[in-house]
């Protein structure tokens, strides 16, 4: 397999994380992959490491805690023993601690109870309106489909179909494949 990846003009494919997060790019990754043996502060304050701005990290902690107050509840907790929706709360608060200008959320909503996805993509649609820019993988195609502009079906790693995600919630193919219906 081969390619390149680019991001604001710049190909960033060998660039270390550290690098990257500093162009603005964020990833909450499958899993969460949180610090688990850290408190939930901890966690968090990692998203704004590389970031010199006192004032401005606790201005986005308190921005996170509006969205979040579970987080806020739990900030002196060890992270690793939170439940799953919890986690995944600190997760993307640590992402959007680093400011990011693109977030990549790989699969939010794995594993998680319905209420808990909803409070997740609750958040997210308030990071996407506040002018981050998200790129989501997500296995929830109704979810998916409901919340983005554009969409693409991959199938075996290949683009099969793309468009908004309203016309792909209509197109009889997806709705057939995707979401269970005939």
């Amino acid at each position: 397999a081969g390619g390149e990846i680019r991001y604001d003009g710049a190909r960033i494919n060998a660039l270390p994380a550290h690098r990257r997060l500093r162009k603005g790019l964020a990833l909450v990754p499958e899993g969460r992959g949180i610090f688990t043996r850290l408190t939930v502060e901890e966690n968090l304050r990692m998203g704004a490491y590389c970031r010199r701005d006192a004032a401005g990290v606790e201005e986005d902690m308190d921005r996170i805690f509006s969205m979040l107050p579970r987080v806020k509840e739990r900030l002196q907790q060890v992270a690793g023993t939170l439940s799953g929706g919890e986690q995944q709360m600190v997760a993307i608060g640590r992402a959007l601690l680093s400011r990011p200008r693109l977030l990549l959320l790989d699969e939010p909503s794995m594993g998680l109870a319905p209420l808990v996805v909803e409070k997740i993509f609750e958040v997210i649609r308030s990071v996407a309106a506040g002018g981050v820019t998200i790129l989501l993988v997500e296995q929830n195609a109704h979810l998916a489909l409901e919340f983005c502009q554009r969409a693409y079906v991959m199938e075996s790693g290949a683009v099969t179909l793309s468009g908004t995600g309203a016309r792909l919630l209509a197109d009889p193919k997806v709705r057939a494949a995707y979401l269970g219906e005939l």
